[in-house]
């Protein structure tokens, strides 16, 4: 466990945070805030995206891709799990009430990290019978012509979200059920892996169906019991957000691990919350059926503020009112005894029911990004069969799992992953702010934009398949 724990930290330390963040800061620039002066079209873009689109290159044009706002609900199931309940408390109790302020300057930058990749994953798609495919070890293949990056990049993704992310998952869910109704967490286990493996057999248009319901309404439930602590500790508020602000740069008394630790912890908790820049959400943006790249791009980077922005403050204003990120507990257990002490016993049934339906969630759509790459490195039936049952008993495991040791390992695979595609993304950067010149031009012209794989005749042959001509 020390061995993991050195790794870990000199990963984060060293050389993490600085990349995570300066790749934002520089696509901030290079976009001039696209992530910030486009919120409107954002907006405007997720409420029309509702339906599915007839593929125009499909030889069977009755079947339907999934919809946008279908892409953009898996991907915030991925994104809104125990990383927005457990995570904003265990950054909280080890970093301090600084590590939220970090938290928001990684969402707040790393929009712009989620829109580029996200736009180069559809730019670089490859079209199935009846759906897309797409993501980093795809662009990375397509756009930079280096297959060696793109399998040491789609193993690192299948090995982090299928096996060490989802033991996070279950894990949560195992101590959240058992410390609100005392259920055996092996049991849950059981249980929870039976309705997963009916659902990641029905493929990507079965789990969109059940994210595009549950994602929506657990979200607005959980950050309406947000809203009403807010409301009820009204007077705290301006102190909560001093109390932030202050320890994030060390102003006020020393809470947590000091400003280090606050920046560190904010970052690393916020990206394994958002995903800015790792290179998951781009596997589903990718499934979209979209008129331009650049749609699906704005709908991506809304989801980061959807993830950092409200749900995790949520749970950081639902500790940080109740002042009991002192108490000695961490995790899942601390988010629980915050909302008991504002609304009662029901808030124990509540955040199990919320950490288990963000984190089953999650746990599928980690299972897609999988099943994505697995698709890239070897298009074997057997191989993903086997996969599936490796991550089936996994999932077992993860449930009566060290939470120690889970954290430490699914952060050490994210971090190398993330490392992998930030890289990508500032080599293929250019690609995306072409299509942004162009996105933004036909918008100036009174036009819905569209793409032509003519937008980049250089990728004419990587192109051709999965967009049209004219």
């Amino acid at each position: 466990m020390q061995f993991f724990e050195l790794i870990n930290d000199w990963l984060w330390t060293y050389l993490m945070v600085g990349v995570l963040l300066g790749a934002a800061l520089f696509f901030t620039i290079y976009t001039r805030g696209v992530q910030f002066r486009m919120i409107p079209q954002m907006v405007k873009l997720l409420f029309n995206s509702g339906k599915s689109h007839e593929n125009p290159l499909d030889p069977t044009p009755k079947k339907k891709t999934i919809s946008s706002f279908q892409a953009f609900t898996v991907s915030i199931a991925g994104r809104v799990g125990t990383g927005n309940i457990a995570g904003v408390a265990i950054a909280i109790t080890i970093g301090g009430p600084g590590a939220v302020f970090w938290m928001w300057m990684v969402a707040l930058l790393g929009g712009a990290n989620a829109f580029v990749e996200s736009t180069l994953a559809q730019v670089f798609k490859v079209r199935e019978t009846f759906a897309f495919r797409g993501g980093p070890a795809y662009y990375i293949l397509k756009g930079l012509k280096k297959r060696w990056w793109a399998m040491i990049f789609a193993v690192l993704i299948t090995i982090t979200f299928g096996l060490a992310n989802n033991t996070v998952q279950i894990n949560t869910i195992a101590a959240a059920t058992r410390n609100a109704f005392g259920f055996d967490p092996f049991i849950t286990g059981i249980v929870t892996t039976i309705i997963v493996s009916f659902i990641i057999w029905g493929g990507i248009k079965r789990i969109s169906r059940v994210s595009e319901i549950i994602v929506p309404v657990m979200a607005l439930a959980y950050i309406g019991v947000a809203t009403y602590i807010i409301i009820a500790n009204i007077r705290l508020f301006p102190n909560v957000i001093a109390l932030i602000i202050e320890n994030a740069f060390g102003w006020g008394p020393a809470l947590g691990g000091g400003v280090g630790s606050a920046i560190l912890l904010g970052v690393k908790r916020g990206l394994f919350s958002n995903e800015a820049g790792e290179g998951s959400t781009p596997n589903v943006a990718a499934t979209a059926e979209v008129s331009h790249p650049v749609k699906q791009g704005l709908i991506q980077a809304l989801g980061v503020y959807t993830d950092t922005i409200l749900i995790c403050s949520a749970t950081a204003f639902i500790i940080l009112c109740t002042g009991m990120f002192d108490s000695g507990l961490t995790g899942v257990e601390l988010t629980q005894a915050s909302l008991e002490a504002q609304i009662g016993p029901v808030a124990k049934w509540f955040v199990a029911v919320a950490v288990y339906l963000f984190a089953f969630t999650t746990i599928i759509a980690n299972y897609y990004y999988s099943e994505t790459n697995l698709e890239f490195i070897n298009k074997s039936k057997s191989l993903l069969t086997m996969f599936r049952i490796s991550m089936i008993v996994l999932l077992l495991v993860g449930s009566v799992a060290s939470l120690d040791f889970v954290w430490v390992f699914s952060d050490i695979s994210m971090g190398l992953m993330t490392l992998c595609n930030i890289i990508a993304i500032l080599c293929l950067g250019k690609v995306a702010l072409k299509c942004l010149n162009d996105y933004n031009r036909q918008l100036r012209e009174g036009k819905d934009p569209q793409f032509t794989w003519k937008n980049l005749p250089e990728y004419k042959d990587d192109l051709k398949d999965s967009w049209p001509s004219e």
